[in-house]
C-alpha cells in the first residue's frame, strides 16, 4: 500500500535527478577540506545568502547547535522562543554541550517574537546573570512567514543592545518564495543562518551554518568536537546543490496544495488556523488518536496531536488533496 505522508517534509524521496546528480559527484575527504561537491556547497549557499564562509553539517540540530555555540560561551545566555526548535526540540543541546542558557520567551501566533519582550529579557552587566550575546528567531515558524519589517526592526534590536542574531531557516526557502523575494533579502539581517536542505527542498541529508569567516571557524573546530565532521560527502553536498538549483521554486507548489487541503478542510467544518506555507493546523481536540487511526486506514500518515499539524512537500501531489479532504469527511461522518 502506498502511503500520503502529511507527518513532516522530512520524509521526502531524492527525485531521479536529485539521484543522478549523487551518482555524478566528485569526492574527496572533506575533514581534510578536499571533498568538491561540499566545497562547491558551501561557497555557492554563502554567495546566495551574502555571507563569507559556510559549513555543511549532518542535521539541522547539529547547525543549529554549532551557530549557538560559536556565539556564546559557557553562562552566555540566548533569547528564544518557547515554541522554537532550538530551544524546544533539539534535545537541550545548546544548555547540555555548550552550558548555554537559553532564556525562552513566549512567541506569538505570527512566529514573532514581541521585540520589547525580548528587550526587556536582556540581561544587565552584573556578575549576578548569564551574558545575553545571542537572539535566536526562526523563519518560517510553524509555517508562519517573518516580515522583512519585522526582521529590520529585530536586526535594529540587536545592533543597538551589542547581540548576535542567528536565524533557524530550516525552511528559508518556503519563507522566501511566499515573500516572493530572493532567500538573501531574509538573511541579510543575521550575523548566522541555518539552512535545512532536507526538507522542502527534498535532499536526503543535511543542513548549511552560514556566517562570516569568524563565526565559521569556530563551528567547523566544534563541528569535529560533537562528532560532526564527514569524509566522502560530496554525495550528499550534490543532492543539495541540485535541490538549490531545481527545487526551490517548486516550493509554490507545496504552499498551494496546502493552501488548497486548509480550505478543503474548512469547508467541512474543521477548524484551521491561516495557512501561509506547506503547514496546516487543525484542531482535533479529544479525537486526535481516533483521527490518526482513520486516516491511517486510508494510507494517510499523520502525527496524532490535539493541534494536528499537515505537512504537505514534493512527495504530495494535488491530485492527493481531494482523497485527504474526503477522508477527513469520512471521519466526521463516522
Amino acid at each position: 500500500m502506498s502511503f500520503i505522508d502529511l507527518r513532516s517534509d522530512t520524509v521526502t524521496l531524492p527525485t531521479a535527478g536529485m539521484r543522478e546528480a549523487m551518482a555524478r559527484a566528485e569526492l574527496g575527504d572533506d575533514v581534510y577540506g578536499e571533498d568538491p561537491s561540499v566545497n562547491r556547497l558551501e561557497a555557492t549557499l554563502a554567495e546566495r545568502l551574502g555571507f563569507a564562509a559556510a559549513l555543511f553539517v549532518p542535521t539541522g540540530t547539529m547547525s543549529n547547535l554549532l551557530g549557538l555555540m560559536a556565539h556564546c560561551g559557557r553562562g552566555d545566555e540566548y533569547i528564544v522562543g518557547q515554541q522554537a526548535h532550538t530551544y524546544k526540540y533539539e534535545g537541550g543541546g545548546a544548555a547540555v554541550l555548550g552550558s548555554i542558557q537559553p532564556q525562552p520567551i513566549d512567541g506569538d501566533a505570527d512566529g514573532s517574537l514581541d521585540l520589547d519582550k525580548v528587550e526587556a529579557a536582556i540581561k544587565q552587566d552584573d556578575f549576578h546573570f548569564a551574558r545575553t550575546r545571542l537572539l535566536a528567531l526562526e523563519n518560517t515558524m510553524q509555517g508562519k512567514v517573518l516580515p522583512l519589517t519585522y526582521l529590520a526592526a529585530a536586526r535594529e534590536l540587536t545592533l543597538r543592545r551589542g547581540l548576535a542574531l542567528h536565524l533557524d531557516g530550516a525552511r528559508l526557502y518556503n519563507a522566501a518564495v511566499k515573500l516572493g523575494v530572493d532567500a538573501g533579502e531574509i538573511t541579510r539581517h543575521f550575523d548566522s543562518v541555518s539552512v535545512c536542505l532536507s526538507k522542502g527542498l527534498g535532499a536526503p541529508v543535511g543542513s548549511v551554518l552560514c556566517g562570516d569567516a569568524e563565526v565559521i571557524g569556530r563551528a567547523r573546530r566544534l563541528r569535529k568536537m560533537v562528532g560532526g565532521g564527514m569524509r566522502q560527502a560530496g554525495g550528499l553536498a550534490a543532492a543539495a546543490l541540485y535541490a538549490l538549483d531545481h527545487q526551490v521554486e517548486r516550493l509554490a507548489e507545496d504552499h498551494a496544495n496546502a493552501e488548497a487541503l486548509g480550505r478543503g478542510l474548512t469547508e467541512l467544518g474543521y477548524s484551521i488556523e491561516p495557512v501561509q506555507t506547506n503547514m496546516v493546523y487543525v484542531d482535533a481536540g479529544g479525537q486526535a488518536s481516533a483521527l490518526a487511526a482513520h486516516l491511517l486506514e486510508r494510507g494517510i500518515r499523520v502525527s496524532p496531536a490535539a493541534r494536528l499539524r499537515l505537512v504537505t512537500h514534493l512527495d504530495v501531489k494535488s491530485a492527493d488533496i481531494p482523497g485527504i479532504v474526503e477522508a477527513f469527511a469520512a471521519f466526521r461522518r463516522s
